[in-house]
């Protein structure tokens, strides 16, 4: 039996997932924690059930979510198709993009990976012009969503645009927009070239990290065991906060990370040194499903995330203000290079970077067993078991 939803529940939904309303109605949480509502109908006639998304929970309240699922529904049991008709009619910029998801669908992997899809245009595009009618919108109207991230959010900021092109091309093709697509040459010009600005993050000398961790191992706070897992696996901040129990082997030590959680959208398997192993079964139990939760989630009832920002306050604690989670990638490259040797191409896969150009193309394997060797000498000399190491056999 489903347990209808109310605005608490919505407001506290946090786990990707979907939550029924019963009906046929859901909230859709995605991998990044944007919400969106999804109507599921049978028409009148035909055996194939239709998806149909019905925007933003940003934007879309739940009242007025069952309003305008009812209405569908009504269009549905009469044998009409409800998206049919909100395509033949003049649409808003949110409702283009939410029927060429549609028409996607077959290319997605999953539920996650199709509502990560929009997750850029939720966050970015749809408050600004979500609302407006895709006929009217205008170079400069794309030009004041994309701007404010081309620097500072350059991956999420090309995607974004890509993204924003489609829905405009598919909007052409439907007949919705009688203009050109306002993504152009023009508006790459305005946005410049974001490259020549990369961003440093703060990092630890390769031969202080032995140190640091002794410090870091006195500290019993989630944060904190959070943080010497993100140093032992080399992983990305978010990767390692939003790290789920169905993610992990510890019999085998692998960490699979699936695509949507990942830089590249490729899905990355990770060797657990035994240091890492040991990190995870400390923190066993303290949430069903999440593996470093919020000190917040007991007070909330719900699994929650740590936050971005949880290593804050703990390296102000440490007094090692100015250091970054993300900047120890930095170190253990160093690391890589200096004391262990490792070829470029080891080093780049158990970072999770793609090598481009001939050389991607060519490379194929993901080096498994050899990073598990390299993890796992890189995890001893961070906890200082050991200072010595010997060069990794070359490929």
């Amino acid at each position: 039996m489903i347990v209808k939803l109310n605005a608490k529940r919505v407001q506290a939904a946090k786990n990707p997932g979907m939550y029924g309303d019963g009906s046929g109605l859901y909230l859709n949480v995605a991998a990044g924690g944007t919400k969106s509502w999804i109507l599921r109908v049978t028409i009148k006639g035909h055996s194939q059930r239709r998806e149909i998304g019905l925007g933003s929970a940003d934007t879309l309240t739940l009242a007025e979510a069952r309003i305008n699922a009812q209405k569908l529904r009504t269009e549905a049991k009469a044998g009409r198709d409800p998206i049919a008709l909100r395509d033949n009619r003049e649409a808003t910029f949110e409702e283009a993009a939410l029927a060429l998801q549609e028409k996607l669908s077959p290319r997605f992997r999953d539920e996650k990976h199709k509502a990560a899809w929009l997750s850029t245009l939720t966050n970015h595009a749809f408050p600004k012009i979500g609302l407006r009618k895709i006929a009217t919108i205008q170079r400069h109207d794309v030009l004041a969503v994309l701007d404010p991230i081309w620097i500072e959010m350059h991956p999420t900021a090309k995607r974004l645009k890509q993204r924003l092109e489609a829905v405009f091309d598919h909007a052409i093709g439907k007949g919705q927009r009688s203009a050109a697509n306002p993504v152009d040459r023009a508006l790459m010009r305005s946005l410049g070239k974001a490259g020549h600005r990369p961003i440093h993050h703060a990092a630890l000398s390769w031969q202080d990290v032995p140190g640091f961790m002794a410090d870091l191992t006195e500290r019993e706070a989630i944060a904190a065991l959070c943080l010497r897992f993100i140093i032992l696996t080399a992983a990305r901040s978010g990767e390692a906060r939003m790290a789920a129990w169905n993610e992990i082997d510890l019999e085998d030590r692998t960490w699979i990370i699936p695509a949507q959680r990942m830089k590249a959208d490729e899905e990355h398997r990770v060797p657990l040194s035994y240091q890492a192993v040991a990190i995870l079964r400390e923190v066993q139990g303290l949430d069903g499903n999440l593996v470093f939760p919020s000190p917040q989630s007991a007070t909330l009832g719900i699994g929650k995330p740590l936050s971005v920002n949880a290593f804050r306050p703990l390296f102000q604690r440490m007094k090692r203000e100015g250091l970054t989670a993300h900047g120890f990638r930095s170190s253990f490259r160093d690391w890589c290079a200096e004391k262990a040797h490792a070829d470029r191409q080891l080093a780049e896969a158990a970072l999770a970077h793609r090598v481009g150009g001939v050389e991607g193309a060519y490379f194929r394997s993901d080096l498994f067993e050899r990073r598990r060797t390299l993890m796992d000498a890189w995890s001893r000399f961070a906890t200082g078991q050991s200072g010595d190491v010997v060069e990794l056999v070359r490929a």
